[in-house]
Parts: C-alpha cells; structure tokens; sequence
C-alpha cells in the first residue's frame, strides 16, 4: 500500500519513512500543506498521515480540501493538541482516524491497518491462494508449506498482486500502490521484480502463479482457475 506522509518536522518525517518501508509500505513525504493538497490530489494514496501543525495550510485544512476534491484516501491525523475541539475539528474536517503525539509507531501502524478495513475491502491477517499463503501480519509466504524469503519491497508486491488475485492490474497500478515518486515509469523495475518472484514462486511448479497478458499487466491466479500466460 502506498502512503503519504505530511510531516515538516524532517527527524519525525524521516523516523516515520523509515519504519513505514520496513512495514512494505511504499512512502511519500512532504512537510507543507501546500504540497501535501497536490500530491493528495494526483496520486491515489491508500492513506495519508498528516500532521496538523504543517506550514500553511495546516492540517484541518489539508484535509477539508482533499474532500472537496473528492479524494476518498483514508487520514490519519497527527497533533500534540489533544482536547476534545481539536479532536472534534480534526474529524470534521474529513480526517478518518486521530492520533495524539507523542505515540508508539506499533500504534500507528496498528491505525493504519484498521483504517484500511474501513474501505469495505476484506483485509485479512491470512492469505490463501491454492498453495500460497501470506501472513500479513509478520509480511511472511510459503508455498506448499515451505517458507519464501523475499526482500521487503518483492513481498509488497506479492501481497497486493495477492489482494487482486484474479484481477488483470496494469503497471500503472502496479507503480501507484506498490512504489514512490521515485519510481521511473520508463525503467522495467516491475518487470525484474514480476520475475523474481517467479523465481522464488515457481520453483518445482508446472504451471506459474503469475501470469503475463499481453499489453494489459499481470494476473496472480493459482493452479486450477483457468489462468495462461
């Protein structure tokens, strides 16, 4: 899943950057509001961390802003003010969940992951697919009951290739929820890491769990749901 964080205090900026991609998620970081209005706007986060006390605007209106344009990623708001106006403005202003600092980032993380239950996608601590599993919690596969190493960001992949199982999902998707802004849209990073989970996927196997459509993306179903390269 892919984040934006909206910090201007760049040590917390980076401490939060930092623990967000050792939990596989793929993270942006701004620390204005301005920033933070553009960046919420063009890229379809999973959800944003935002910092109420950010340079103009602040954080209130970040958000009320975001929801005027009809952006729907989850927010979780960050602030050191914890009265109850300030909670009662923060989620009126169109913040899903509030989060008062100091805080313990198992909390954060914790947050993040009830707040994407709320979209209406099941998300669950347990994937299954054929003889595939995932735990979601611990960021761990086995296939066939023998456990995968993979590199953070090859899991990342894997589990949302996983969340969309069945379901043909372009590059441009595949960029947008698994990578940054860094990522360069003209390289064939996608295409060396789809193989590398082949790689690690596939091994003894007579047919792959990821498939190849040509001109449309990539598939993962597993042996038995009528999948072809």
């Amino acid at each position: 899943m892919r984040v934006l964080v909206v910090e201007d205090d760049s040590r917390l900026a980076r401490v939060l950057e930092k623990g967000l991609r050792e939990a596989a998620y793929a993270v942006d970081v701004v620390g204005t509001g301005k920033a933070a209005v553009y960046e919420g706007s063009v890229i379809p986060y999973d959800a944003i961390v935002l910092d109420v006390g950010i340079p103009e605007p602040n954080g209130f209106e970040v958000a009320r802003r975001l929801r005027a344009k009809g952006v729907a990623s989850r927010i979780l708001m960050l602030t050191a003010r914890d009265t109850v106006t300030d909670r009662i403005e923060g989620l009126d202003s169109g913040a899903d969940d509030y989060l008062t600092k100091p805080f313990a980032f198992d909390e954060l993380l914790a947050r993040l992951r009830a707040l994407m239950r709320r979209t209406g996608e099941v998300l669950p601590s347990e994937l299954r697919l054929g003889d595939l599993r995932l735990d979601t919690r611990r960021r761990r596969a086995w296939v066939a009951g023998v456990d995968v190493p993979l590199t953070t960001k090859e899991y990342t992949l894997l589990e949302y290739m996983a969340r969309n199982a069945g379901k043909v999902i372009g590059r441009a998707e595949i960029s947008d929820h698994v990578w940054d802004e860094a990522y360069d849209p003209a390289s064939n990073l996608i295409e060396v890491y789809v193989n590398r989970l082949r790689r690690k996927l596939d091994r003894g196997r007579d047919r792959p769990l990821i498939h190849t459509r040509r001109g449309a993306g990539y598939v993962l179903e597993p042996p038995g749901d009528g999948a072809g390269r």
